[in-house]
Parts: structure tokens; C-alpha cells; sequence
């Protein structure tokens, strides 16, 4: 049962999705935003009561419930004046879980969770199950409570696990972490025991063998008596094995599936493909549509995606990689794929950024980086092993001239696009119609 006076903080897809939701209870809720012009006001009824520009204190004391926005921390000291008066502020992934009837998947992590959840949405819809995919990916998640779910993965950010007291999941996981908004958390400790309460009150917790940060031990008493089982690269429950002469996903040491059939590339995609198997079979989605899945899934547009294979060399688009950290990633992630030489495509718009990590790996995994774009010279005085472009055609161009058979080309830029395109999308599809034009 909603309370009677609900304010929302936050507009957007999400916040709208809140007062679409509210509305539809026959509550009338009450809107509030930090942006004096915030995105979808123009969609609201022209009666909701509203607050734009600041944090008003007066009507969020009024309030009996607070919907705030995962973007809202909440250490901000209005939030916390409420929570000192007694009102219950949640976000709407609460209130989702509160309303949802079907079972529900839940997936969390620093790395990884959109490819997780697209997999397991993917696996179910192979099946025939009626399900939902939305959370902190797509769609907002009080939308998919317009369908008639059997199902409903969510991806969800440690922003939304920090107002979900309520989540159960049938299975849930943290498939890795990694530092990252340490802006907004205390510690990594902090930070992490943030993603771990999505084990709390679970069914399932299925955590990474490869990262002792993410097994629910941690959490003590609290998850006692929660199920687990694990995902890694041994041969232990989720795994992988040897079998005629390469290496298998696996079960229980059961072969499931060659690692070559997978078109997402590295270790850390089969990972993801694990986890992704582990949280499909407590859904009870059949192996052989998980396989089927797992054979044509090509990845998220844009991050190490296959493009092509062409003439034995394969070609993989990797532009979101805007940072050094992220070509680093994305390198580390080839390793053990391909056979032959690798050959990265990089530049941009630099950003002041520091190029210096990758003259290791110039000097042994990178067979030669070819360098566009307005700071391409920064990246061209890192070693010997380098070349010139006057645009990304022209790179691709000289790539398909070096490579051979069993060799990879990547594009993994360690710079922004915006000096050349209007965004890192706009790149990778141009890099995609380069290769399949070759």
C-alpha cells in the first residue's frame, strides 16, 4: 500500500517512470528537482506540485515516503533531515521489487552488468519466458510492470542497491569489483559492502571465484544461510574445463560449450558468460537455450564487440575505450583469443591524459599501433612501433594492409571521439561500415 503523499526527487526517464507509477495508484505525487529546467518536465500533468532548482526542506518533511534518485547520494543533508524525522525514503527499484509478482534476477558489479543481464534477458526470451530487462540498463523498472512478466532480470548500480532494502532475488550477483565512485563512498570497503546486499535475503548468491570481494562470506551472519554457488576459471561448479583438445565452459566438470563457439572475446566474457549460465539455471532456463544465446551473442555495440572476421583476421570495436584504463582492459581481454599479432587502432581527443602505460605493451603484446586524430602525435612518440593516420579510414586501410591470417585489429582509441565525431557511438559504427566494407 503507497503512502498518500510521495515526493519524487529526481525527473528524468526514471523519475517520470515514478510519477506514471504513482499516478496509476491514484496518488498524486509531488515532484522535485536540484535542475531548474530538469529533462521530461515538459511531460508532467500541468496539476502535479513542484520544486525545481533546490532541495526544498519544508515539502520533503511533509512527505510520508521519499523517492530519491540513484544520481541523489543519500549523505545529502536534506535527505538525511528526513531520515532523522522518520520518513522512508527508497528508490524505485523498491518500490519495483514491492509490486513485482515474478520471480526476479538481479546482477550488480563494477564491470560486466550490462553484458550479464542482456545475456540472461536473452536466454529467457530464447525459452519463451515472458520477461522484463530494465533497472540501471534500458528500460526504467517500474515500466516493465506494464507487462505480464514471468520473469524480470535488473541490472542495478550500488547507487540503487542503497535505497532496495526489500530486494529477494531468486539469484542475484556481484560479478566483480574494481574501484570506482570512491567520490561518493567512504572506502573500497564501503563501496563494496554496498554491492554485497543485494545477496541479502536471496535465494541464490553467485559470486566470482576470481574475486574474493565478491563472496558473500564477507557479509557475515547476514547471508548464512543464503544458497551460493560460484563462477571461475577452474574446473569447480561454473568453470571451464579441458575437453577434445580445447578449452569448454563448463558445470560440475561437465563440458557445456567450446570457449572458440563464443563470439564475446577474453577471459573476462567467459566470465560473464558463467555467470550469466549460473543465473539462468536458478531461473529455470533450459541449457540448450542458454548455449544458444551464448553461440550468437556478439556483445554490446561498442564495447570489444566482433565486428567481422575477414580473411582469417578478426576485427573487434572496441570505442568506448576512452581512457588509457580501458585500452589497457580491452588488450588484457584478447589475450589467449587470437593466435597471430595484434594491431590496435587509438587516438582522439586526448585529454591531457598521461599515454605512458601502453609502452610495455608496445614493446611486447601490440605489433603496432596505428595513431588518428587531433592528439594522435602524443601517441606516436611512444615507440618505434608506430604509425601515422589522417583518419580512422586511412587506419583501418593500413591494418587491413598489415594483418594476417590469425591476427586481430583493434580498436580500442584511449582517447575521447568528440574531435572528430559527435560521440564514441558515432566512431564505432564508422569503424564497423570500414570493416564490413573491406
Amino acid at each position: 500500500m503507497l503512502a498518500k503523499r510521495i515526493l519524487i526527487i529526481g525527473l528524468g526517464q526514471t523519475g517520470l517512470s515514478c510519477v506514471r507509477y504513482c499516478l496509476a495508484q491514484g496518488i498524486t505525487p509531488v515532484i522535485m528537482d536540484t535542475r531548474a529546467c530538469p529533462p521530461g518536465a515538459d511531460q508532467l500533468p500541468d496539476h502535479i506540485e513542484r520544486y525545481f532548482g533546490e532541495l526544498t526542506l519544508a515539502p520533503m518533511l511533509e512527505a510520508q515516503l521519499i523517492v530519491v534518485s540513484p544520481g541523489v547520494p543519500m549523505a545529502t543533508p536534506e535527505l538525511q533531515q528526513a531520515l532523522a524525522a522518520g520518513i522512508e525514503v527508497v528508490g524505485d527499484i523498491e518500490l519495483f521489487v514491492r509490486a513485482c509478482p515474478a520471480p526476479i534476477i538481479a546482477i550488480t558489479g563494477s564491470n560486466g552488468k550490462s553484458t550479464v543481464t542482456t545475456l540472461v534477458g536473452e536466454m529467457a526470451t530464447e525459452a519463451g519466458v515472458k520477461v522484463g530487462v530494465g533497472g540501471n540498463i534500458g528500460t526504467p523498472a517500474l515500466n516493465l510492470l506494464a507487462l505480464e512478466l514471468e520473469l524480470a532480470v535488473l541490472e542495478l548500480s550500488s547507487f540503487q542497491l542503497e535505497t532496495t532494502p526489500s530486494l529477494a532475488a531468486s539469484a542475484a550477483t556481484v560479478l566483480n569489483i574494481s574501484e570506482d565512485h570512491l567520490d561518493r563512498y567512504r572506502s573500497l570497503t564501503h563501496y563494496r559492502d554496498t554491492k554485497l546486499a543485494i545477496y541479502r535475503h536471496g535465494a541464490l548468491a553467485v559470486y566470482n571465484r576470481e574475486d574474493d570481494q565478491t563472496s558473500p562470506s564477507l557479509m557475515g551472519t547476514v547471508t548464512q544461510t543464503v544458497p551460493t554457488i560460484s563462477f571461475g576459471l577452474d574446473n569447480q561448479a561454473y568453470g571451464r574445463v579441458e575437453h577434445q583438445g580445447e578449452l569448454w565452459l563448463s558445470r560440475n566438470s561437465e563440458p557445456l560449450l567450446p570457449v572458440s563457439a563464443l563470439k564475446i572475446l577474453g577471459t573476462h566474457n567467459q566470465l560473464n558468460a558463467l555467470a550469466a549460465m549460473a543465473l539462468a539455471e536458478q531461473a529455470h532456463i533450459p541449457l540448450w537455450a542458454q548455449v544458444a544465446v551464448l553461440r550468437r551473442f556478439t556483445g554490446l555495440a561498442h564495447r570489444c564487440q566482433f565486428v567481422a572476421n575477414k580473411q582469417g583476421v578478426l576485427w573487434v570495436n572496441d570505442t568506448k575505450a576512452t581512457n588509457v584504463g580501458a585500452t589497457l582492459a580491452a588488450i588484457a581481454g584478447m589475450s589467449g583469443v587470437i593466435k597471430g599479432r595484434l594491431w590496435l587502432i587509438a587516438g582522439g581527443l586526448g585529454k591531457g591524459q598521461d599515454f605512458s602505460p601502453l609502452i610495455p605493451l608496445l614493446d611486447g603484446a601490440i605489433a603496432g599501433m596505428v595513431c588518428f586524430g587531433q592528439d594522435r602525435a602524443q601517441l606516436l612518440a611512444l615507440a618505434d612501433n608506430t604509425q601515422e593516420a589522417q583518419s580512422l579510414d586511412d587506419a583501418v586501410a593500413w591494418c587491413a594492409q598489415q594483418a594476417q591470417p590469425g591476427d586481430c585489429v583493434l580498436l580500442a582509441p584511449a582517447c575521447a571521439s568528440l574531435d572528430s565525431y559527435d560521440n564514441y557511438q558515432l566512431r564505432g559504427e564508422h569503424f564497423i561500415a570500414l570493416v564490413e566494407a573491406l
